[in-house]
């Protein structure tokens, strides 16, 4: 394979990387955007008294709901958010790690045509 080929292959390689990268960040936005939404629940639920109604919304229905048990929900979903948004920062992590190897190859195999045409064009 020649090394225009090669770097064709590794530049589309690079590219559905930082695609994938893309849609990771997204989805990172989105957690933490439920994160906050949720440690404000948690607040609001932190200021009510035991006695104070608590409402979830069910489709079109509002049924009222325990404290602790609301209490027990919203941590519920943080504790698994947090696990997500550390999952998918690893994720990330790993393919930021993929790009940057692609990126040396590239660089690495541009440089190597380059010098053999330079020895070709002395010779």
């Amino acid at each position: 394979m020649d090394a225009q080929k090669k770097i064709q292959a590794i530049s589309d390689e690079f590219q559905q990387l930082q695609t994938e990268l893309e849609g990771l960040v997204d989805a990172r936005q989105k957690l933490e955007s439920q994160q906050q939404e949720n440690q404000g629940v948690q607040s609001e639920f932190a200021q009510l008294d035991d006695e104070s109604n608590i409402y979830k919304m069910v489709g079109p229905v509002l049924l009222k709901q325990d404290k602790t048990e609301a209490t027990m929900a919203v941590n519920g979903r943080l504790e698994f958010i947090e696990k997500e948004i550390k999952r998918i920062e690893k994720e990330i992590e790993e393919k930021q790690d993929k790009s940057e190897e692609k990126r040396s190859e590239m660089l690495q195999i541009q440089s190597q045509a380059q010098q053999q045409q330079a020895a070709a064009a002395s010779a």
